[in-house]
């Protein structure tokens, strides 16, 4: 079997791992972070589900979007927030609440980093309608700090639909961090999903989400 080379011997390539004999690529240059909008994700999952949530596993789901770009996942960042408990929580809100502390748990133990808002009731219109809060803001933060706390890292990954994060990704982009955005949208009126054209616009290049990658990252247990 013929070896593969990755750079030719006569080339003298400063990127290359010191004392590599293979003459191998820094990986580091092809590192990437993953940050991903978790009421955005179940949304989708729910809307591909016709009503029911798709299960699948949520790093293999993940990690398959680096894969297509060709980078390797060095950090993934999970934005959630905890179901509504009540001061005095119901039996259901508690039964909710051990469920999503095993399903953190879980992700904490494959090495996800997940951060965690608080989820507000509002009575609108009649409705109970349920708002995650400072979500946003955690994720907004940890992208505004990819330039001091990865700077090798120069391609990221956001798995959002939400044009609030325009201002930071633009700020990246100055600065030569590019962002890959994973979404979905529809064009056909009176959607859940309507396309936002400053977030398409703001991003280096975006793929849209389809039913098949929940589908082929199957959940294992």
């Amino acid at each position: 079997m013929k070896e593969k080379i990755y750079k030719d011997k006569k080339v003298n390539n400063n990127n290359m791992l010191p004392g590599n004999l293979l003459r191998l690529p820094d990986e580091s240059l092809n590192s990437t972070l993953v940050f991903a909008d978790a009421g955005f994700l179940s949304k989708l999952s729910g809307y591909f589900g016709n009503g029911k949530y798709l299960i699948y596993d949520l790093r293999k789901f993940l990690e398959s979007f680096c894969k297509r770009q060709k980078l390797i996942c060095k950090e993934i960042f999970y934005y959630t927030a905890p179901p509504f408990q009540k001061s005095i929580p119901t039996g259901l809100e508690e039964k909710k609440k051990e469920g999503y502390d095993k399903f953190i748990k879980k992700l904490k133990e494959q090495k996800i980093i997940v951060r965690e808002g608080r989820c507000q009731k509002l009575k609108t219109d009649g409705k109970i309608i349920y708002y995650q809060k400072a979500v946003d803001v955690f994720l907004a933060m940890d992208l505004t700090n990819v330039l001091i706390d990865f700077p090798n890292v120069k391609r990221v990954i956001l798995i959002s639909s939400d044009s609030d994060f325009v201002p930071v990704i633009k700020n990246l982009e100055k600065k030569g961090v590019k962002t890959i955005l994973y979404t979905y949208y529809e064009k056909k009126r009176n959607t859940n999903f309507s396309r936002s054209n400053d977030l398409i616009k703001s991003v280096y290049k975006y793929v849209l989400i389809n039913k098949d990658d929940f589908k082929n990252c199957p959940l294992v247990k």
